[in-house]
């Protein structure tokens, strides 16, 4: 019976031991420490406004092509008795040169014919002015007075005088048809095309070649309204002077090529379908072809990227585009490192600038981080700043001193 009783009493004794130790324990613990929840400010980057003078270059794009571009016909009809070796597509010529030579031998016979006829005219001119000579002595001796035409042999010595300046005008077209058998090159030129070849018989106004000229290339730029505002139109439409410089650039087998040209002229009319200006460059010697020109040549055809030198403007701050929002605001950083949205005049965007002409002082901090929701007010660090913290908000403390003040309650109702 003793036995029972101590094992009853003996758990019950170590459950009381326990609770005691537990109670004491837990009065013994200290509450935890309320601390405040840091919060480091932003880190940022920024660019320092500085004004200058900035000159503008308008993109623009277009084809090389040539300024003349001449369809080569024939002027007489004949076989082909020669062509050039260079009567080639891709082929080059100077001016003058002969390109093809059509069958000469009618030609020298119809100018040999010419010539006799014009020699026959001369003679009977000569023989009527002798004619006239012997009439007028043989008037002279007969009577006295006045001596009629016809006597004088005038209107004889007139259709002879005729029939001298038709046959001269029949020897110089003889001249110039034989001449004509040799079609030379207009300028200085590349084939671009052939439709004929050796042997063939063409006639009057064939077309014999299409040839490009190669002193000049053109390329045509589409200009909006916008674009021509930042041109100098006076050394456009300048007589004497250069147009603006433009840097032409395109791949070339993995590289990238320049070449230099001027803006010359516009077309001084809008496009009525694109709404556009075309604005005409030109680059001279395209295929050097007068000399080491360019660092290769500029062919024909080729698809090229442009940029106009326009014109310069004073005190402007550039920034990048993503800088400034939607409302033409940009964030300023002053030296307490507190964010402030300032208004600015925008003087002109592209892809990757926005220029500023109103609304920064040289030197102030313009952000160019972009935050998901920057405010007014708020501190930021910037680059080289110590990790300091900013003051919590209200809202942040009040939650943390409740989950403290529920931690430190809870803890005091276990000690009980």
């Amino acid at each position: 019976m003793a036995i029972r009783k101590r094992m009853i009493i003996l758990p019950i004794t170590i459950l009381v031991v326990a609770v005691v130790l537990a109670s004491i324990l837990g009065g013994m613990r200290q509450a935890p420490v309320q601390e405040t929840p840091v919060r480091p400010a932003v880190l940022v980057e920024y660019i320092a406004v500085e004004h200058k003078d900035e000159t503008f270059r308008v993109p623009g794009q277009g084809n090389v092509m040539p300024r003349f571009e001449t369809q080569l016909v024939s002027e007489v009809s004949g076989r082909i008795a020669s062509v050039s070796p260079r009567f080639v597509t891709g082929g080059f010529f100077r001016e003058g040169e002969v390109m093809l030579t059509l069958d000469r031998a009618d030609y020298e016979s119809e100018l040999e014919e010419a010539r006799a006829n014009l020699a026959r005219a001369q003679a009977a001119v000569a023989q009527e002015r002798a004619l006239g000579r012997v009439a007028e002595s043989e008037w002279r001796s007969i009577e006295a007075g006045e001596i009629p035409e016809l006597g004088l042999r005038q209107p004889q010595l007139a259709s002879e005088l005729a029939n001298l300046r038709s046959a001269e005008a029949r020897l110089n077209r003889a001249e110039r048809n034989l001449e004509r058998t040799e079609i030379r090159a207009p300028f200085d030129a590349v084939l671009q095309a052939r439709n004929v070849n050796l042997g063939q018989f063409i006639s009057m106004n064939t077309p014999v070649a299409m040839l490009y000229g190669t002193e000049i290339a053109e390329i045509r730029l589409p200009l909006t309204d916008y674009d021509l505002s930042f041109l100098d139109r006076e050394a456009i439409d300048s007589e004497t002077s250069a147009g603006p410089a433009v840097t032409l650039r395109t791949e070339v087998a993995g590289q990238t090529r320049e070449w230099r040209g001027a803006l010359v002229r516009t077309d001084g009319i809008l496009d009525p379908t694109s709404r556009v200006t075309f604005a005409v460059v030109e680059v001279q010697d395209p295929y050097n072809r007068q000399g080491p020109t360019h660092e290769v040549p500029l062919n024909f055809g080729r698809f090229v990227r442009a940029e106009i030198n326009g014109i310069t403007v004073s005190n402007l701050a550039e920034l990048p585009r993503h800088a400034v929002n939607a409302d033409g605001q940009v964030w300023v950083i002053d030296d307490e490192r507190i964010l402030s949205a300032r208004s600015v005049t925008v003087y002109r965007a592209d892809r990757q600038s926005v220029y500023i002409s109103e609304g920064l002082e040289e030197g102030e901090r313009v952000m160019i981080t972009q935050l998901d929701n920057p405010l007014p007010g708020i501190r930021v660090r910037l680059p080289g700043d110590p990790l300091l913290p900013v003051e919590p908000e209200e809202e942040t403390d009040d939650e943390g001193a409740n989950v403290v003040q529920r931690a430190s309650e809870s803890t005091n109702s276990e000690g009980n």
